[in-house]
């Protein structure tokens, strides 16, 4: 029996009438995974550049969140197109690259994604869960559009250059991150200081006057009611480890006679 998939945050993002909230999942956990993707939001992001995940662990996730109403997104660790093609086949159907910081990289990532004569993406589909083990009917030809592309601009040179990143035909999104760019800018640690905001505020117009889907890290409720105002139209809002950090130390404060170290 054909088998249909369901969206991609492309499609996500092109049908939404406010904008899509998300957290991270970055505790290499399914079962986390699943109870992030029972709790309402939009979308997850499963880590793979600074969490413990590798692919068996994506897997369990991706598995774990299918049965929720949620939009998972995989961020791969680099650019490699080895595991650009591999998160794909897993059944991964939005991906985030991180540290794309040229048009000319952009390119090479959207290459990565697709297959031929869009890219040059291995074809392994009767042997894969994107594919289904060859139960989506024309999944080849029509992979395309089971794929969306999200690279990550995070320094200041792809912050100068994040028109032209935009432009490129085949990105579905730009996401903006805070702390690295902070950290490029000399301000290691300080995401929310007014240089690195303004330079987030720059990225975030630039990206929309390409006419492209863009996005930013905040945690501080204030700074992403900002950037949402600033034209941001998907966020990251918390991450699940944090979430379990800060409740433990609350416990522990409310409970303990020191309180948390």
């Amino acid at each position: 029996m054909p088998i249909q998939l369901t969206s991609t945050l492309r499609d996500r993002l092109a049908s939404a009438a406010r904008p899509l909230a998300g957290m991270w999942v970055c505790s290499g956990s399914a079962l986390v995974a699943e109870i992030c993707a029972g709790g309402g939001l939009d979308w997850l992001l499963i880590d793979m550049e600074h969490a413990p995940n590798g692919l068996e662990s994506v897997l369990a996730q991706l598995q774990a969140v299918a049965a929720y109403p949620v939009e998972a997104v995989v961020r791969v660790p680099g650019d490699d197109p080895v595991v650009v093609k591999q998160v794909l086949d897993l059944g991964a159907r939005t991906i985030l690259v991180p540290m794309v910081n040229s048009a000319a990289q952009a390119r090479e990532v959207v290459a990565a994604a697709h297959y031929p004569p869009l890219g040059r993406r291995g074809v392994g589909s009767a042997l894969s869960r994107s594919a289904r083990w060859n139960r989506i009917e024309d999944y080849l030809t029509g992979a395309a559009a089971h794929v969306s592309v999200l690279v990550q601009v995070e320094t200041a040179e792809a912050v100068a250059a994040a028109g032209d990143i935009a432009a490129v035909d085949g990105v579905d999104g730009v996401f903006v991150g805070p702390s690295d760019l902070a950290a490029s800018m000399g301000l290691l640690g300080q995401p929310n200081h007014p240089e690195v905001t303004a330079a987030v505020r720059s990225a975030i117009a630039d990206v929309r006057a390409a006419g492209v889907p863009v996005g930013v890290n905040a945690f501080d409720p204030a700074v992403a009611d900002a950037y949402v105002e600033a034209g941001a139209s998907f966020l990251l809002v918390g991450a699940d480890v944090t979430v379990l950090a800060r409740a433990s130390e609350s416990f522990a404060a409310r409970f303990t006679a020191g309180g948390a170290a």
